[in-house]
């Protein structure tokens, strides 16, 4: 099974790097790793252009935000297999795609997904937030449940057949693409009890008030466009983060 592995970029030298090792280390073998930078000016190009092919497709072009990249990365993938690790993050251990690999052929599933956790941006050994996942449900997911999107690997052909990410999104086409693929089509699932990605916090959706705002409009409207839920789910899914504060 061929896993290929996204990583969007832009100006994040800072961090790739470490981004880049993380999939480098990984003890699985038939990883197509592939970078789509945005048209970086910090040196990023350069950065991915020293690892020569061990990275196998790299663009860098200016694109339309963040899921038009990830789109620009799903149409170049050639794996089984299609993840994204972005360039504030990395695997929590050396062994995350072999255990998602076996997932996948034991459980002869369409999607796999573990659990999540945030991580300091100065400090990344420290622990800020811990998003334990569960299994699958439909009432879970009109009561605001989604798997964490970073540990969320899904089969090519559901890209081909079920659509890739709405780019009138800017900030929630994940969960939108989340809602339609295990709402809508009903994509079987499988959910590996095991931490498979730290993530850096100061994603574009907590950034400010004003991005929060603009996420939970958008939220809703996923929401309503794939007929899951509404206010109430928006509500369960928003105090459902409280715990994962608490629980570290």
């Amino acid at each position: 099974m061929k896993i290929s592995i996204i990583t969007a970029s832009y100006n994040n030298k800072l961090t790739l790097e470490q981004t880049i090792n993380s999939v480098l280390s990984q003890d699985y073998s038939n990883i197509e790793y592939i970078i789509v930078d945005g048209g970086s000016k910090d040196g990023t190009v350069k950065l991915v252009e020293s690892y020569g092919r061990k990275i196998q497709q790299f663009i860098s072009e200016p694109d339309k935000g963040i899921y038009d990249a990830l789109n620009k990365g799903v149409k170049m993938a050639t794996g089984d297999v299609v993840g994204f690790m972005h360039s504030d993050d990395f695997f929590a251990s050396n062994d995350i795609v072999s255990n998602i690999a076996r997932t996948f052929t034991n459980s002869n599933v369409d999607a796999v997904y573990g659990n999540l956790h945030y991580v300091g941006a100065e400090d990344s050994s420290k622990i800020v937030r811990n998003w334990v996942s569960s299994d699958f449900s439909f009432r879970k997911l009109r009561q605001g449940w989604m798997p964490p999107h970073p540990t969320l690997y899904i089969k090519n052909e559901c890209y081909k057949k079920y659509g890739l990410y709405n780019t009138d999104l800017r900030i929630a086409a994940d969960y939108e693409l989340i809602l339609r693929y295990f709402g809508k089509y009903q994509i079987t699932s499988a959910y590996l009890p095991k931490t498979i990605v730290k993530m850096r916090l100061g994603g574009a959706s907590n950034q400010s008030f004003k991005a929060i705002i603009k996420k939970m409009k958008e939220d809703y409207w996923a929401l309503k466009n794939n007929n899951i839920g509404g206010v109430y789910t928006l509500l369960y899914k928003n105090f459902s983060k409280i715990t994962q504060f608490i629980n570290k």
